[in-house]
């Protein structure tokens, strides 16, 4: 499976001149991949002030738009996500669209970021982001997720071989992000595909260095911290051979961690 993620700079509040970016990137590398990835919120960044006004009303807009783009490149896209507005709530989404255009899976973050306000905008996703391309299971998780291995976890158990991670991750804390994604690879035994944006809004300077890790947690590809495109081709198979090596699904030991479950 051939994975580009587009690192990005994300115009503040300007969702037709993003989407018209996206499109750009989109005519040069969606010859050579299977599945293209882009970041979070890369619709408006955070400009979360004005999202009643710029946010998608029920996603339409960016559900049209990238299912378009899938059937006309041919090629699946973990849509980052977007402010999506439905009735007096706004979400912070994921979809996932099949390269024929259909919507696969949508998800919205569960897990929101006080330190940028999010929680004072946004409402919290109470969904997963399971789903399946080409028989591949996936995960999408969203930025500050990445911060709860539990989460993480629970979507490896449930199947997950590829982690995507989309995030607007900045460059203060560029240490947690390489380190936190490593992390995750090893200890779940799976690809994580990571896609950050790069640039900067009126009050953050973002991090970029997307990253495509395998399961060993050796990196494949990383960005720097300018706008870019990171391109790998992982191998599936590399999942379960690792899982095998190191059987850590095989021993955890679930009835012993109900010691820690708070009683009624």
């Amino acid at each position: 499976m051939n994975i580009a993620c587009v690192q990005m700079d994300i115009a503040f509040g300007a969702p037709e001149k993003n989407k018209q970016t996206v499109v750009r990137y989109m005519e040069q590398i969606a010859k050579e991949a299977d599945v293209v990835v882009l970041p979070e919120l890369w619709t408006t960044g955070y400009d979360l002030t004005r999202l009643t006004h710029i946010a998608d009303e029920n996603g339409e807009q960016t559900k049209a738009f990238l299912s378009e783009l899938a059937r006309t490149y041919r090629v699946h896209i973990v849509g980052g996500s977007v402010a999506k507005k439905v009735a007096d709530n706004i979400t912070n989404t994921m979809y996932i669209v099949h390269r024929n255009g259909d919507v696969v899976c949508e998800y919205s973050k569960l897990h929101l970021f006080k330190l940028m306000d999010e929680h004072k905008h946004l409402q919290a996703g109470e969904t997963t982001g399971i789903f399946s391309l080409d028989g591949v299971t996936g995960a999408g998780v969203i930025c500050y997720d990445i911060r709860f291995p539990e989460w993480i976890r629970a979507h490896t158990l449930n199947g997950a071989e590829v982690l995507f991670v989309v995030a607007e991750w900045p460059l203060s804390r560029l240490h947690h992000w390489r380190t936190l994604l490593m992390a995750r690879a090893i200890e779940n035994q799976c690809y994580v595909v990571a896609c950050n944006r790069a640039g900067k809004d009126p009050n953050n300077t973002f991090a970029g260095h997307s990253m495509i890790i395998d399961p060993w947690g050796n990196i494949l590809a990383e960005g720097s911290e300018q706008e870019t495109v990171i391109k790998a081709t992982i191998d599936i198979s590399e999942v379960q051979r690792v899982r095998a090596r190191i059987p850590i699904f095989a021993d955890r030991r679930p009835d012993v961690y109900k010691i820690f479950e708070k009683k009624d």
